[in-house]
């Protein structure tokens, strides 16, 4: 046992577990209870607000599966992941203002409230829970599986012991304090993934050498190392542009974050989180893939990339400070964890159970559910967790583009063009969902591109094309 590396950890797994009891004494428990668990009320500050969405998006594939990725492919893949500086600026700005207002307006509480109030369709609603358990289920279990290695191949202990320590840590905040339990650790883990970041890339190049002698050594093995197209050169612009569309633009369409925009409380603190946001998410974004990248030549011959982040961290720094440093990707692997199992929890809770099995449910009864369920699909993803899969960026980024290509077009277009209608938005939903999972068996990264560009652009010709065949037809939308 590394008593030096795991004493850091153990003391950050405390303290979250002590900030999420805090949390939930502030939760309301008359009726508002809904709005405190699953959105804090509306009372996010700018920096808890960008804290949360950068914790929130920045998961396992961030920390572990993205360094390891660069630590192959070079610096091409550095400039291929700085496409995720822009999420919260796009986030903020695109939905912004007038998704908090009109959320506030239909009441809505989660992403499906707004779609609901938006549509008018049952089929919009089902549709959306549909894609956000199948997607959001097999991605959190990718992240539990990550939580669950990160901690076996510090401290030595099995993978179960490691999966059941990693499970009660994060179960008991998120089922107890909710939505803003989340978003408070979430801060803190924030800080924590930038500090620890910085300390990172600061050892690394030092144990590098310096830069300029980190670049020569990468030059020396590989030329291909030092280009922006990776170290086969299969990088190519086509590509990686339209992976800017996965993981930069297309992030509005996805509900963990999207549903940010309806939780803070003016405009000034959107703003701030506009800075804030874009601001640390690239440093982090940079730093964590450099670190991987100028890890190959410290050291060499690493053949599982997961294992890239707490290898260098161990061979870099002493011990107690790998333990206070690996904190960092263990808070992105947890802040990811409870935004989704806390998302999953609201679709079934809130916008199944109380929209159409149980209207009238009561409050004691919804508040009894909303623990139970969220307890138990915590339960339900250790289980799945128990055989972990190989790779966990692939996994995570594949959930990213199902959930783009169901919500992007629904979202932005049922804000911003009154035309839009439920039919367009279900066309649009199955266009996007069903096309992306077929060219993502069958023919991905379409002629050069991310497998994601093709499902977008077939589900906004599916929402305009049948929105405007079915103008008359089709009901009024609410108001926007």
């Amino acid at each position: 046992m590394k008593w030096q590396v795991i004493f850091p950890l153990l003391i950050f797994l405390i303290f979250i577990f002590l900030v999420g009891l805090w949390s939930s004494r502030k939760i309301d428990t008359g009726s508002s209870f809904l709005q405190d668990y699953f959105l804090g009320g509306r009372q996010l500050g700018g920096f808890i607000l960008a804290m949360t969405m950068i914790a929130t998006y920045g998961s396992a594939s961030s920390f572990i599966g993205g360094p390891g990725v660069a630590y192959t492919q070079g610096l091409g893949w550095v400039l291929l992941a700085m496409s995720q500086v822009v999420t919260g600026y796009f986030v903020l700005m695109v939905l912004g203002k007038k998704f908090a207002i009109t959320a506030r307006k239909y009441n809505a509480v989660t992403l499906i409230d707004f779609l609901k109030e938006r549509y008018n369709s049952r089929w919009v609603v089902w549709l959306s829970s549909l894609s956000i358990i199948i997607f959001l289920f097999s991605a959190m279990a990718a992240q539990w599986v990550g939580g669950a290695r990160l901690i076996e191949s510090l401290t030595g202990l099995s993978y179960l012991s490691a999966l059941f320590i990693f499970a009660a840590s994060v179960m008991v905040y998120v089922v107890i304090g909710g939505f803003r339990a989340v978003a408070v650790t979430d801060a803190v883990q924030g800080g924590i993934m930038f500090i620890g970041t910085m300390i990172l890339l600061a050892a690394v190049v030092v144990a590098g050498g310096g830069i300029p002698n980190i670049i020569s050594d990468l030059s020396a093995e590989n030329p291909n190392l030092i280009t922006p197209f990776g170290f086969d050169g299969g990088l190519t612009p086509l590509y990686v542009s339209s992976f800017w569309i996965l993981v930069g633009v297309g992030v509005v369409g996805l509900p963990q974050v999207a549903v940010r925009a309806m939780s803070y409380k003016n405009a000034r603190a959107m703003h701030r989180a506009i800075i804030i946001g874009t601001i640390v998410v690239g440093f982090i974004m940079l730093g964590m893939h450099l670190i991987g990248v100028f890890a190959r030549p410290i050291l060499p011959g690493i053949e599982a990339g997961d294992k890239v982040m707490p290898m260098i961290a161990m061979e870099v720094l002493p011990p107690w400070l790998a333990g206070i440093v690996l904190a960092a990707p263990m808070a992105a692997i947890m802040s990811t964890v409870d935004s989704l199992l806390l998302l999953v929890s609201s679709a079934i809770v809130k916008d199944v159970y109380i929209n159409y099995i149980k209207p009238d449910a009561k409050e004691a009864a919804i508040k009894k559910l909303s623990f139970a369920v969220t307890a138990l699909l915590g339960i339900l993803v250790c289980i799945m967790a128990l055989s972990p899969p190989d790779l966990l960026i692939w996994l995570n980024l594949f959930s990213f583009g199902g959930l783009e290509a169901a919500f992007i077009w629904p979202v932005v277009l049922g804000l911003y063009w009154a035309k839009g209608n439920r039919f367009g938005a279900v066309a649009s939903m199955i266009t996007g969902t069903a096309s992306y999972i077929l060219f993502h068996t069958f023919y991905p990264n379409a002629l050069g591109m991310n497998t994601v560009v093709l499902p977008i652009a077939l589900s906004l010709a599916a929402y305009v094309s049948v929105s405007l065949l079915t103008e008359k037809s089709a009901p009024a939308p609410a108001e926007i």
